[in-house]
């Protein structure tokens, strides 16, 4: 009888492994530091529980806790180009951000490059395009990342600052109604959907679903937006962004509407850019110094 357990058991341990159902999604850092900025790989929360979401993060030197800058980045609705992007890093601009004593953070949201997933932004076709709920979801992302890191020990848990771009700059204006206390700031560069339909510059998909969703995020506004726009963007050009700025100011939302100075051939890439960040540093200092809250400096002064 022993000799048949042995053999019944050797078997069993013969058995290839199988994989577990599902892998254990695990958050924080994934790498070492490096350079520069202190570069670190982080995994963060996706709305997919099964996803952990790809992101950068560049802190100064010292242990905090550091107020939080979180950049939300462009997208498409190309599924193969999203699918090649690499891992936005917004390099210029975290750099600005870090010498000012902030830490950064840059998501990678989902259906894009390492990340993968479900593309859960899609806005549907021009006809029907539907931006209220694809801004609505880039911002849930947006929050999810943000959230995460604020409640890490190296991090301030109040006063984050939201810079968006494009898409990322859309999702944006959509999280304008979370908690001021959390979120102090938000700027935005370019934001919008549907820019360069069928890859025609200056020709927007639905413009006018596009002016109507930015008045219904400025209904419940209740963080200040800076609004950015290159005088050479070919996908929301400063007319057309003014139009929806002038939407979301008119349902009630705050927000400073800017044009700067072209950089480059594209305006819409600006903030990518060394020298898109210098045009913008004015503009950004300004959304970097506004008042905090009341409520903000009295937690931070409690710590």
């Amino acid at each position: 009888m022993r000799l048949l357990n042995a053999i019944a058991l050797l078997s069993l341990l013969a058995l290839p492994t199988a994989p577990p159902l599902c892998a254990q999604v695990t958050f924080g850092p994934s790498g070492a530091e490096g350079e520069p900025l202190r570069r670190q790989q982080w995994r963060v929360p996706s709305p997919d529980t099964g996803v952990a979401a790809h992101a950068l993060l560049f802190r100064p030197a010292g242990a905090g806790p550091f107020r939080l800058a979180v950049i939300a980045h462009a997208s498409t609705q190309n599924a193969l180009r999203r699918a090649q992007m690499p891992q936005p890093e917004y390099r210029p601009l975290a750099a600005y951000l870090v010498a000012r004593g902030f830490a950064v953070l840059v998501p990678e949201r989902l259906g894009h490059g390492a990340t993968g997933g479900n593309y859960v932004e899609d806005q549907g076709g021009c006809d029907e395009a539907d931006y209220a709920r694809s801004g609505r979801a880039t911002a849930e992302q947006i929050w999810l990342a943000l959230d995460h890191l604020r409640k890490q020990d190296f991090i301030r848990n109040e006063a984050v600052i939201v810079i968006g771009h494009s898409a990322g700059g859309w999702g944006a204006l959509a999280l304008a109604d979370a908690d001021p206390k959390a979120i102090s700031a938000i700027t935005a560069f370019a934001p919008g959907r549907g820019g360069h339909a069928n890859d025609e510059p200056n020709r927007i998909c639905a413009p006018h679903s596009l002016r109507a969703a930015a008045a219904e995020f400025g209904k419940g506004a209740r963080i200040p937006v800076t609004w950015l726009v290159a005088e050479n963007d070919s996908y929301f050009s400063p007319t057309f962004s003014r139009a929806l700025a002038d939407a979301f100011r008119g349902s009630g939302g705050k927000a400073d509407f800017r044009v700067l100075a072209a950089v480059g051939s594209e305006g819409h890439w600006l903030i990518e850019s060394g020298a898109g960040v210098k045009a913008a540093s004015d503009a950004l200092g300004h959304a970097l110094n506004r008042p905090e809250p009341m409520a903000t400096k009295k937690s931070r002064d409690n710590r």
